[in-house]
């Protein structure tokens, strides 16, 4: 951040709306706090992360932060709600922050302002999570130098990084522990999220640790689940949802 923004950039962090938003509303806080980023323009723009960041602060019981952090995560923050309070922001430059969604700029407000700042090799895009093969976010990752927004390419001369720490997702040791913890087996569960390879090999390893019936199901496969049913096979099952996340 202050590199990007020592040299006049702006800083573009696509961000998960619920979740993720927060926690990196949060972690600016602290470090604006502590005197180690400067005072710059924040900007969430994304009206569910701005819905999802009010619904943080009203129900404080449902996490660990308390009324002052998140008082503190907010100051500061403009809030963009409209579509036009979106168009006064997107055409800014740095020094700023802003965080958008999506958080693999798969799509939503974030494509306009990567449209704005990705050709412009002051500013950086840091990406805050996971990024499926395939989205805009994996692309720029992996080093490509143009990503198409609207039907048209945008050069990316902006810098590109990325904090892989901040993944809310459970690691395969962490599912494995939480599901061993089940005091009955359920008749079989389903691996519904992942890449193939990494979802097949939860797979076995649930069943060979664990003896559960497990299954990834494929695309377009239906499962009835609850008691009672049968399909030729025993698909009833308590769906753990187990997946390497």
């Amino acid at each position: 951040a202050n590199r990007t923004l020592g040299r006049g950039g702006a800083l573009l962090i696509p961000a998960f709306a619920v979740g993720r938003a927060q926690a990196v509303l949060h972690l600016l806080s602290e470090l604006r706090r502590a005197n180690r980023i400067p005072e710059v323009p924040i900007y969430l723009n994304s009206p569910m992360a701005v819905n999802a960041t009010e619904l943080f602060c009203t129900y404080l019981a449902e996490h660990k932060l308390s009324a002052e952090q998140c008082r503190q995560m907010c100051d500061g923050v403009r809030f963009v709600r409209t579509a036009a309070e979106s168009m006064e922001v997107t055409p800014l430059g740095g020094p700023m922050i802003a965080l958008s969604a999506s958080g693999m700029a798969s799509g939503g407000r974030v494509l306009h302002h990567l449209e704005r700042l990705a050709p412009d090799h002051r500013n950086t895009i840091l990406f805050v999570g996971y990024q499926a093969a395939g989205t805009r976010g994996q692309a720029m990752l992996a080093g490509a130098d143009r990503v198409k927004i609207f039907g048209s390419y945008v050069p990316v001369r902006a810098e590109v990084a990325s904090i892989d720490g901040l993944s809310a997702h459970a690691g395969r040791d962490e599912l494995i522990a939480w599901l061993g913890r089940a005091t009955t087996a359920p008749k079989a569960a389903y691996i519904v999220h992942g890449e193939p390879a990494a979802a097949d090999a939860l797979r076995r390893t649930l069943r060979d640790d664990l003896g559960w019936h497990t299954q990834v199901p494929e695309h377009g496969e239906t499962v009835e689940l609850g008691a009672g049913h049968d399909n030729g096979h025993d698909r009833s099952a308590t769906d753990a949802q187990a997946a390497n996340r």
